[in-house]
């Protein structure tokens, strides 16, 4: 009989680990609760679909995203064939037509012989073979069901989402085009914010009503998706050294930097809506319309999606996740995406590929390689399994992660230093992919 693995989840680390154990020639059996069952973020039926943000942030190579991207575009990665296949301009980041995106890897899983999709929700922790991939927001049976098998508590942080503008409604006799330092052309629209202006800005956003979640009884927000109320509610200038710093981006109209900006990067290739970059907010919806219309060229500003928040779940990894992503009371659990404590869309998207991968070679009797921790999907492994337990918190990427090699500790220039992580990464995944044996 073939070998069967069940992946529940199909988000982007669903995807992915589905994907890798298909094309070694494993069946899959897909589970996927959407379109029957929507959350409280999720719009469609698509497999893939992005929530957040469209950006897999930056393709620079000596770059911690950029490192693991060219990672996963060298392991075979159905996510990274997708991105590429729907890129929008971006400047030097990866950012997609998300519509597109999302339906590119529905109709890839959905044309791939070795894959069988069930639209249902997936109640119960199987004692098959399974990956786990049912993301941030995973159900409360699920949660209950995974709660009840490792005997320990589920760690939380919310997770905002930022607006996207009608492109029509922008007024673009106000703003410019231009990306930070000319990196990238005009792929971004900027909106210059005088002292004045954002002093304004400001105080309504400090005054604004905020969305007070239910049913929760510590509010966590993860560092790297913090909303911008809370942002501001840091001090006066907390927002201008964030997503509103005005460094690199002058004023045609001035020829100097303004006092702040506020950033739109296109959704889609069609340039009909932009989004709020790093405005994820928590703020009601007559609040955010309100307030963001204070924004120079957004005065008449038409909102496709407003900023929502929604609660993310993870595990505490250090405690109970093997280095394969198997749980080490369920060794036929693999668990993968943002459940494990990695924080983006490329770090869920890698957790599914490494837990397709290694459960397939376990379905295939073959000997599971671990991850070299010098390459990005190592040091992430490294990051959700070997932390402090009592301090875990979700990681992006980030060339903190990597262990250092002697010759690094000496040297003074921060881009020799990356160029020679990357080189190690990039050879050590290489050989890392010999040994597993890429189909």
């Amino acid at each position: 009989m073939p070998q069967r693995l069940i992946v529940i989840g199909g988000g982007l680390a669903g995807s992915e680990a589905a994907w890798q154990a298909a094309r070694r020639g494993v069946q899959v059996s897909l589970y996927e609760m959407r379109p029957e069952k929507l959350t409280e973020a999720h719009k469609t039926g698509f497999l893939g679909e992005l929530v957040c943000s469209n950006s897999l942030r930056s393709n620079d190579l000596c770059s911690g995203p950029g490192l693991l991207k060219k990672e996963l575009a060298m392991a075979g990665s159905l996510i990274m064939e997708a991105a590429y296949a729907s890129a929008v301009p971006a400047g030097s980041a990866l950012a997609v037509d998300r519509e597109r995106f999302a339906e590119i890897i529905s109709d890839r899983i959905a044309a791939n012989p070795n894959i069988s999709v069930f639209r249902t929700e997936y109640a119960r922790l199987p004692d098959d073979v399974a990956v786990i991939a049912t993301g941030p927001l995973t159900t409360e049976s699920l949660t209950g069901s995974l709660s009840e098998r490792i005997g320990g508590d589920y760690l939380y942080f919310y997770d905002a989402i930022a607006p996207i503008i009608d492109a029509d409604s922008i007024d673009y006799q106000k703003v410019y085009r231009a990306s930070r330092y000319g990196k990238g052309g005009d792929d971004y629209l900027n909106c210059p914010m005088t002292e004045e202006e954002y002093g304004q800005f400001y105080s309504a956003i400090v005054d604004a009503e905020k969305v007070n979640p239910k049913g929760f009884e510590e509010k966590r927000v993860f560092e790297g998706c913090m909303p911008i109320e809370v942002m501001a509610s840091r001090g006066f200038n907390t927002m201008r050294f964030g997503p509103m710093k005005p460094v690199g981006l002058p004023d045609p109209g001035t020829g100097r930097e303004p006092f702040a900006v506020v950033q739109l990067r296109t959704e889609n290739k069609d340039m009909t809506a932009y989004n709020m970059v790093g405005f994820q907010t928590r703020l009601k919806w007559p609040e955010q319309k309100k307030v963001f219309r204070m924004i120079r060229g957004l005065e008449k500003a038409e909102f496709l999606r407003f900023g929502s928040i929604h609660r993310n779940t993870f595990i505490n990894s250090p405690l109970f996740l093997n280095k394969d992503l198997t749980l080490k009371m369920s060794d036929n659990l693999y668990i993968a995406g943002q459940i494990t404590g990695v924080e983006g869309y490329i770090e869920s998207t890698a957790m599914g590929m490494l837990a397709g991968i290694n459960a397939t070679l376990r379905l295939q009797g073959r000997t599971v390689s671990q991850v070299p921790d010098t390459t990005a999907h190592g040091a992430l492994i490294r990051h959700i399994t070997e932390s402090e337990s009592r301090h875990f918190q979700p990681s992006n990427i980030n060339f903190g992660l990597f262990p250092l090699p002697e010759e690094a500790l000496k040297m003074k220039d921060k881009k020799l230093k990356k160029q020679l992580l990357v080189e190690r990464a990039m050879k050590d995944w290489a050989n890392y992919l010999t040994s597993i044996g890429m189909p």
